[in-house]
Order: structure tokens, then sequence, then C-alpha cells
């Protein structure tokens, strides 16, 4: 698979670097988050939102708006779901990662193929806006010995627990939490717990390319 930087034109389809912020004392926090030998997802850590120039950070982002600041860290190499919520979702790694995205545009009739997706390579220190349109997941690693630390900055409570009482159309289905609708790939751990499968295709492994 052909992995670009977000600096190739390409990516401004589905998202941009974000420039200006003071980022220091978020990346030292984020540093200090647990690496997992798999993935781990928090919401929200009150060490992160409580590091020099996290509060500046997460009101300009999202304009004032409640916001957390979580993380997603460990080591990763494939595709297995998609998601999207009705906001940006912005992300800082301390190290290189890659994000495997697609457009929300391109789903067709509840289902998403795979070969739609594309891989962009965030450089450490970079921050990047992922806009509501664009779906994505867990980061993946550049380098398996550094794994990643990524900031998932999003709206105060997104992907905390919700699952709607009823369930009207192939929209409600796909609900996993709250302000998180995920497309699972039936290989997945999530399309074991009952996740939507909206993924058709080779479930992406990277591990080859990189």
């Amino acid at each position: 698979m052909v992995i670009l930087p977000v600096s190739d034109p390409s990516f401004r389809r589905y998202g941009r670097v974000v420039e200006g912020y003071e980022l220091g004392g978020v990346m030292e926090a984020l540093a200090r988050t647990p690496l997992p030998e798999g993935t781990d997802y928090v919401p929200f850590d009150p060490t992160v939102e409580s590091a020099p120039g996290a509060a500046e950070l997460g009101e300009g982002l999202f304009g004032g708006m409640p916001y957390q600041l979580g993380w997603c860290n460990g080591h990763n190499t494939k595709l297995n779901c998609l998601e999207y919520h009705r906001d940006s979702e912005f992300n800082l790694g301390t190290e290189d990662f890659i994000l495997l995205i697609a457009s929300l545009s391109d789903i067709e009739d509840g289902q998403l193929d795979t070969a739609k997706v594309k891989a962009f390579c965030v450089p450490a220190g970079v921050l990047v806006e992922v806009y509501a349109t664009t779906l994505h997941y867990a980061p993946c690693h550049v380098h398996p010995e550094k794994g990643f630390h990524v900031l998932v900055a999003l709206p105060r409570n997104t992907n905390t627990d919700f699952r709607p009482g009823r369930r009207e159309n192939v929209l409600d289905g796909t609900l996993w939490a709250r302000n998180k609708w995920l497309l699972a790939h039936p290989e997945s751990a999530e399309a074991a717990q009952g996740a939507y499968q909206g993924l058709k295709g080779v479930n992406i492994d990277i591990k080859n390319d990189l």
C-alpha cells in the first residue's frame, strides 16, 4: 500500500495540518501515558488535559465548546474498522504514525469497500485535523519498536457509553458509542462483539509496507 505524507495535496480531501499552537506541554504529558503491546484508547486523560498549553489548545480547536483530550496508544498495522463523528478529530503523535482513512461519501448502501482506503503518515509533533467527513480509526505505527502515543482531541463525551434504544435505520445500527458511528470489518474483534459489519474487501494490514 502506498503511504503518503500528510503534506501531500491529496490529504486535503480528508484533513489539514494545524499550526500556531504551543504543543510542548501536551507532548510531554502524552509521552508519559502507557504504551501497550496492542492498542488502548482513553477518551480523556486529566494529566494531558492539565498539561501546560492544553486548555488553550482545546479551547482553540473547538472554539470554546466543551472538549476532551485523550489518547490512543500502542502498536497496530491493521484497519479492522472505520468510524466517524459529527465533528472533526485532532491528532498529534510523539512518534511518527499512520492514519488509514476514507471519505464518508465512499459509503454505498451502508457498505464501504476497503479498496477506497488511503494511508497517510503524520510526522511526530505535527498536529492534524481529521474532518468530520473522514472515516478513520486506530493509528498504525511506523516503527514497531516505538509504537505510537497519539493525542485524540474531540468534543466532550465522544466515544463514551451510549447505544440507541431504538434502531430505526442502518445509520442507527452503526452507532456504537456516543458520537461514534462505526463500520467494522467481519474479521475484527468489534464485529465479533456485535458491531455493524460495514467494511467489505480485504482487512488492510500495512505490516509489509513499513
